[in-house]
């Protein structure tokens, strides 16, 4: 007997087709619906419970002469009672209850004693593996040599009368005109019943022409060729003449397996017995052993059963033995591993008789741990049964130390995303894999705009709530196998794999512009983040990691560059600019320390006495290496470097010095106008800079006009406004410069104290001829002439403008029509040719 026969149960083998029927159902219904299943048996019900069973065999018994037989209830007619087997049994069992009630079918029922399905002992011998032991044993000894043979006009009821008084299962029939043999089964005579005309000749019933053998074959020979054609039946013949000598049935092959496999079956058993009396006198040392183990230990049955634990067992999870004795381990299961992690355990613990791994498991007070399990089947010698030893230990802690020191070495604190080490790790294997597929990955920066506003206005845990909540906007766009990674600060990073080409990296983008343009609930408050971003594609723009990285940094700080909340593409143009970012950024610091920046002068005119009432100072760099710089370049580099207060300081400090010498020369200006950065306002030490300087260079505040765009005020106008208060104190007038263009929230100007509207060039310079334009100046001036401030046109560079704006009685103007930014020699000449024109001109 094989060890795999030995591990056979009766689930692995029974038929789960189990065909009934009630016990008022005719038996022409019965034999029907057994004819149309092709089985040999029905089982018999009353009120849904199985009560008794009908075969084949039971045909015999049957009266054909009676009139109307056939609407017999099968009832009267099953055997009872039907013997049953659980599931689980193992086919020895099995075995061991056929041999001792005499019968060939039994029920099948679950593990809650339902019927699912019927086992033959003809399944279980076919499953014994035993088909070689046929080689051995010759046909002549196992057919039935006293067949009984029949004329082939003899009547069917002759056939049945032989069945019943001999107890056979089979008829020969003789047909002598044609030379041939044909024979009648039990299952014939069953189907009888459908059409039941005892009286027509048995020929006309018979199956034929019949395979046949000779005694001196195998009956392995005979269990092939009978498989092969699907029948039960063969006529032995003698080799020489031909004669038939007798018949050998399937049931003579079976039997003879049987035969076999019982007598194996109690080698086993005597075997078996032998081994556990040698068990039982190892069985106390190791239970000792198992008892003063430090690992947990449990011992199961195959059917999940647990039957031993040691004292470990208890100390790891909290339950006693008599807490666990004969449940399942599914106790301890904590709920978190799917079922398709158990599937795959088991899977290949019956491959290689063993499984380790790691498992999260629950104890008895509900805490989860992590286990170390490794799980070894035992089969006993001789017995079907298998156990299953459970050794485990807690490695909770070790894991948790493990986890941590990953989490900080890959991932970051704040938002759990993968940090620049990760990302790095993804990015190369990414890189790996588009190489050798052939296919396109993008990476793409995402730099939050004015991120440091939101900290500096709401505080630092107010900024970090709205990191998290980029980020998880942003995850929620992301595919599987794309990454998004913190770099740090408010800088993110996407690796997009398996692009397709470059509308999936823009139409991702906007996507993520559209999202971030959504306002974020932070403290209470409706918190806006724009972001920009910029990315560079492999392999167009890059076949490594760091020139996709560099690239896509370059391209992210080309979208702040045109304006930030956008998005660029990477440009091999880029680059270059980037490089003479670069060389700004080292060169910066040091043109502050090496007085590099000057400033130019473009005064304001008064429209109706055509004076200079003002100049408006304008900040220059002159690099020695890199020429002149413009502001639109070097200022969101000092805001960016944090050195924007810095430089605002030193152009108060030159404009009042200035000043200072003009009035001393005798040019008689009103004021001098600075622009000053909104970050300088926020900071709240504006006025303190203004007071030092007008007081170092000895100034009235009235000389100094400072110049604020309207977004200075948008983050926090509280603040603002307290800050420009203390200006108005020092006796300095405040500007609004560009109005128009920003939020031009029109409460700004009832509730800050403002003293100058700066109407924007963009304006301007479109009227009197577009339509719109000319009505939005308009308007703008008379507003400010209503709430008593002054206005300055900005941009005037036509004739016709001047004339238009005069008409609206605009204040002032200043623009290219009357004077361009001049360098200090240049304006000072241009303001003494101005003076001395208005007095040569003629008085009216």
């Amino acid at each position: 007997m094989t060890s795999e026969s030995r591990q056979l149960k009766v689930k692995d083998i029974f038929t789960n087709q189990l065909l009934s029927c009630d016990i008022s159902t005719s038996l022409f219904s019965a034999v029907t619906k057994m004819r149309a299943h092709k089985v040999s048996s029905i089982f018999v019900t009353e009120e849904d419970k199985i009560v008794g069973i009908w075969t084949e065999s039971d045909c015999v018994k049957l009266n054909f002469s009676q009139q109307g037989f056939q609407q017999t209830p099968i009832g009267e007619l099953m055997a009872t009672p039907v013997h049953s087997v659980q599931i689980d049994k193992s086919l020895s069992e099995a075995t061991i209850k056929f041999h001792q009630l005499g019968i060939r079918h039994l029920l099948v029922k679950d593990e809650h004693f339902e019927p699912v399905g019927v086992v033959s002992l003809s399944d279980i011998v076919r499953n014994q593996g035993l088909d070689h032991y046929l080689h051995f044993r010759p046909i002549e000894d196992h057919y039935e040599k006293k067949v009984t043979i029949l004329d082939s006009n003899d009547c069917i009821s002759k056939v049945i009368d032989v069945m019943r008084i001999k107890q056979v299962t089979a008829v020969l029939i003789n047909n002598k005109r044609l030379g041939e043999y044909g024979i009648i089964t039990q299952r014939d005579i069953a189907y009888m019943v459908l059409n039941p005309d005892w009286r027509m000749p048995c020929w006309e019933l018979a199956s034929y022409p019949m395979q046949s053998v000779v005694p001196k074959d195998s009956l392995f020979d005979a269990y092939r060729l009978m498989t092969a054609n699907s029948i039960r039946h063969l006529v032995v013949k003698e080799p020489t003449t031909e004669q038939v000598i007798g018949l050998l049935a399937l049931k003579n092959v079976l039997t003879e397996i049987e035969t076999a496999y019982c007598s194996e079956l109690e080698k086993v058993l005597a075997q078996r017995d032998l081994a556990l009396q040698k068990s039982e006198k190892n069985l106390y040392l190791a239970n000792r052993i198992i008892d003063a183990s430090l690992d947990g230990i449990m011992i199961t049955r195959s059917s999940g059963e647990i039957i031993q634990i040691n004292p470990a067992f208890s100390a790891l999870t909290g339950y006693k033995d008599y807490e666990v004795l004969g449940k399942t381990p599914n106790l301890l299961s904590s709920g978190i591993h799917p079922p398709e992690y158990y599937k795959q355990m088991w899977a290949e613990l019956d491959e290689k008789g063993v499984w380790q791994g790691e498992i999260c498991n629950r104890k008895k007070n509900g805490d989860i741990y992590v286990e170390w399990l490794t799980i070894i089947e035992i089969n006993e010698p001789y017995s079907d049964d298998v156990l299953y030893a459970a050794i485990f230990s807690d490695i909770t802690e070790r894991k948790n130390a493990e986890e941590k020191i990953v989490r900080l070495a890959y991932f970051d604190e704040l938002t759990g995303l993968p940090n620049r080490r990760l990302f790095n790790d993804r990015l190369s294997m990414a890189l790996a894999s588009a190489h050798r597929d052939k296919q396109k990955l993008s990476v793409m920066f995402i730099d939050l705009d004015r991120f440091k506003e939101v900290n500096d206005t709401l505080g630092h845990s107010a900024g970090d709530e709205l990191l998290v909540k980029v980020s998880e906007r942003i995850k929620g766009q992301l595919r599987e196998g794309d990454t998004l990674a913190r770099l740090g600060g408010d800088e993110f990073v996407v690796l997009l794999t398996e692009v397709k080409d470059l509308a999936n990296v823009v139409s991702f983008a906007n996507d993520i512009l559209d999202l971030l343009g959504q306002p974020f609930e932070i403290s209470g408050m409706s918190v806006g983040a724009t972001a920009s971003i910029g990315a560079a594609v492999y392999p167009e723009d890059g076949l490594d990691s760091e020139s996709l990285l560099k690239h896509a940094d370059v391209a992210m700080y080309r979208s702040k560059e045109v304006g930030r909340n956008s998005f660029q593409l990477y440009k091999a143009s880029m680059n270059a600019r980037s490089l003479e970012r670069l060389s700004m950024l080292s060169r910066f610091q040091s043109a502050l320390e090496c007085n590099e920046f000057e400033l130019h002068y473009q005064p304001v005119q008064c429209l109706n006495e055509e004076h200079i009432s003002s100049v408006e100072c304008l900040l220059r760099w002159q690099d020695p290496n890199l020429g002149m710089i413009s502001p639109a370049q070097f200022i969101p580099l000092a805001e960016e470097l944090g050195l924007i207060t810095k430089l605002d300081q030193w152009v108060i400090n030159r404009a009042c010095e200035k000043m200072a010498f003009w009035r001393h020369q005798g040019i008689q200006l009103q004021r001098i106008a600075i622009n000053v950065s909104a970050q300088h306002l926020h900071q709240g030490e504006l006025a303190l800079t203004v007071a030092n300087a007008l007081e170092r260079h000895q100034l009235p505040g009235s000389c100094l006009e400072i110049e604020l765009t309207e977004s200075s005020f948008i983050s926090n106008l509280h603040e603002a406004k307290s800050e420009l208060k203390k200006l108005k104190a020092l006796g300095v007038s405040i500007a609004l410069d560009d109005f128009g263009t920003g939020y031009s929230a029109l409460s700004y100007l009832t509730k800050l104290p403002i003293d100058v509207l700066k109407i924007d060039a963009s304006f301007t310079s479109k009227v009197p001829d577009e339509y719109g334009n000319s009505e939005i100046v308009t308007a703008i001036v008379a507003m400010a002439k209503a709430l008593k401030l002054k206005v300055v046109a900005e941009g005037v560079e036509k004739q016709v403008q001047k004339e238009f704006l005069k008409q609206l009685d605009c204040h002032y103007l200043q623009g290219y029509l009357f004077c361009r930014p001049l360098s200090e020699s240049h304006w000072l000449r241009f303001y003494q040719e101005h003076i001395r024109s208005n007095l040569e001109a003629p008085m009216h």
